[in-house]
């Protein structure tokens, strides 16, 4: 009885917090205010042959309604904004991504919310077929399953992230090589920057040109935008060549020879980085050949050690 009223507590609190998040709340006025200060996103992401991995758009299963997960995502957003904590890294994995952050919360809760009903379903289709199990079995599972929907999908953005950081680190060293060529054919500084967005159609410098352009439009500087897209993404290289720009608009440093080091830097970096990784693999490799040849070792000695400790 224990076990069925907790249970039961369980999913009757999951259950109203389920409808607070879901009911429509009024935002903040800083939410609001926010929201219209952000930079547009895009309808969609640029196709191109050399355009990144990019998240696929899922097709509607109910023509002209929007997606679960576009309809609740703005709520939990807005719940997230008013009583949650801030999850900066957390933002920044979904930034780095091109995803929405609403839809990524949604999709999470729905899986634990799935995953946490799983447990109590299974319990009760056992107890009919008529194998007993104790109450709190489905508890421990219900809270188990739902803590792993829940954080699963927060780790598979995590390496996603990963990855698409060490691509942008790689495009901020391209950039600055790019962006010290065209001053030294004549360019200005700010012609030069969005004119080496324009090379590639690779995401990152998609993202870098978006900045760019709309940092034009909302007459701020480029280098503020970069560095506020630096900030957003977790990408201190970006920020680095920001106060780099920064120091030159401001100081009139030589920014030529600034920009060429730095991307030399990036370049040597990056090269250490990927023969780390090679290394590595490499000992993961051998490891694995040894552990084949001690356990073949094994094999062939296990009958001679058989037969040794029969006799004895």
């Amino acid at each position: 009885m224990t076990g069925a009223a907790l249970t039961g507590a369980l999913v009757g609190f999951g259950l109203l917090l389920l409808a607070h998040a879901l009911l429509p709340a009024r935002p903040a006025l800083a939410t609001r205010l926010a929201r219209l200060d952000a930079p547009t996103r895009p309808a969609g992401p640029t196709a191109g042959p050399t355009a990144g991995p990019t998240a696929a758009p899922t097709a509607d299963l109910t023509p002209g309604r929007p997606r679960l997960a576009d309809r609740w995502g703005p709520r939990l957003l807005d719940l997230l904004d008013r009583h949650g904590p801030r999850l900066p890294r957390l933002r920044a994995d979904l930034a780095v991504c091109d995803r929405d952050p609403g839809a990524f919360l949604a999709t999470s809760l729905l899986v634990g919310l799935v995953l946490l009903l799983t447990a109590p379903a299974a319990w009760i289709g056992l107890r009919l077929t008529g194998v007993p199990l104790p109450a709190t079995v489905p508890l421990v599972a219900a809270l188990a399953l739902a803590a792993t929907g829940a954080l699963a999908p927060a780790l598979a953005l995590r390496a996603q992230a990963r990855t698409r950081r060490r691509e942008f680190r790689r495009v901020v060293g391209v950039f600055a090589d790019l962006v010290a060529m065209n001053l030294a054919g004549g360019r200005g500084l700010p012609e030069a920057l969005l004119a080496s967005t324009s090379i590639s159609e690779h995401w990152a410098m998609q993202r870098l040109r978006r900045a760019l352009t709309e940092a034009r439009l909302h007459a701020t500087s480029p280098w503020q935008a970069l560095a506020a897209l630096g900030e957003d993404v977790a990408v201190d290289e970006l920020r680095d060549l920001a106060g780099t720009l920064t120091l030159a608009a401001e100081d009139g440093a030589t920014i030529r020879a600034s920009l060429a080091a730095r991307a030399a830097t990036l370049r040597r970096k990056e090269m250490s980085d990927t023969e780390g990784e090679a290394g590595e693999r490499a000992q993961s490799m051998l490891v694995a050949q040894l552990l084949l040849c001690t356990a073949f070792l094994v094999f062939l000695a296990y009958p001679a050690l058989a037969s040794l400790l029969a006799q004895t």
